[in-house]
């Protein structure tokens, strides 16, 4: 990637990296308390592969800032992915989601499907699928349950909840520990808040799901398997992999990632 490039949005700053370029832009969504560089091998192999790669810090996660007494919020993550696409000039872009990332993604194209050229969610529950009781009820005593944690605990914790491989858990441990538990309660309440159930709801971009094997966060398990069969389209899943697939098994996502993106290059180019 390039050097850091900082978006100013009102009395914060949203940190990202462009790699430029005439290629078709995707942009890079981070999961709940990671940043940027969890992206790092992926945005290297698209880029070689001839995207423009964008890679950017939600509000509050790495370089990125809010204002003091600001907290992180569901709509605030969303103005601020709206502003950085227009701070690039990009009509139209590829959105790639892991976790928190996928859910802002999923919410966006929701919102503005217009300015998607294709949806990549990876390792994130599906927003509009249908959810049990139990489901509901998990979602309700998450945060509450993470905020009885230590703090000096919890970055362990979710670390080792989220990755399998020693590598992976210890940089995603020091990642998590960067940001303050209250500000990552305020994210995971966000993450929640994109959970919005509608049955009849389609994705009305190019789709693709991607998993890692032995990822046992939420209900991903369960949740993009289904999604996959509701909207007829394949579900990748990495093997040897938990949630943080892209530092569990970085080189097999990023050729799965340039192999969708590919794929679908060729799609349109051939119906032209």
């Amino acid at each position: 990637m390039t050097a850091v490039r900082r978006l100013a949005r009102g009395r914060a700053e949203i940190a990202f990296e462009d790699s430029g370029g005439a290629g078709p832009p995707v942009v890079l969504c981070h999961g709940a308390g990671m940043d940027r560089s969890m992206f790092a091998e992926q945005a290297a192999a698209l880029t070689g592969a001839g995207f423009r790669v964008i890679a950017w810090d939600l509000p509050a996660h790495g370089e990125s800032m809010l204002p003091a007494g600001t907290r992180f919020t569901a709509s605030v993550a969303l103005e601020d992915l709206t502003a950085l696409l227009d701070a690039c000039g990009i009509d139209r872009a590829v959105l790639v989601g892991h976790s928190l990332g996928g859910n802002l993604a999923q919410a966006f194209v929701r919102a503005h499907p217009q300015r998607a050229a294709g949806l990549i969610v990876m390792d994130s529950t599906w927003n509009a699928g249908p959810l049990a009781w139990w489901e509901r009820l998990a979602l309700r005593l998450a945060a509450p349950s993470l905020a009885l944690v230590p703090a000096h605990r919890l970055p362990g914790l979710m670390a080792r909840a989220s990755a399998v491989t020693s590598d992976a858990i210890a940089r995603t441990e020091a990642t998590f520990a960067r940001m303050p538990k209250p500000v990552f309660l305020d994210v995971w309440r966000a993450t929640v808040s994109f959970v919005d159930p509608d049955p009849e709801y389609r994705t009305p971009v190019p789709l693709a799901l991607v998993r890692g094997a032995q990822d046992r966060t939420g209900n991903i398990a369960t949740a993009m398997p289904a999604w996959a069969r509701a909207e007829g389209v394949l579900e990748h899943v990495v093997p040897d992999a938990g949630h943080i697939v892209t530092w569990d098994a970085p080189e097999e996502s990023a050729r799965v990632l340039v192999g969708i993106l590919e794929a679908w290059g060729s799609a349109g180019r051939d119906g032209a």
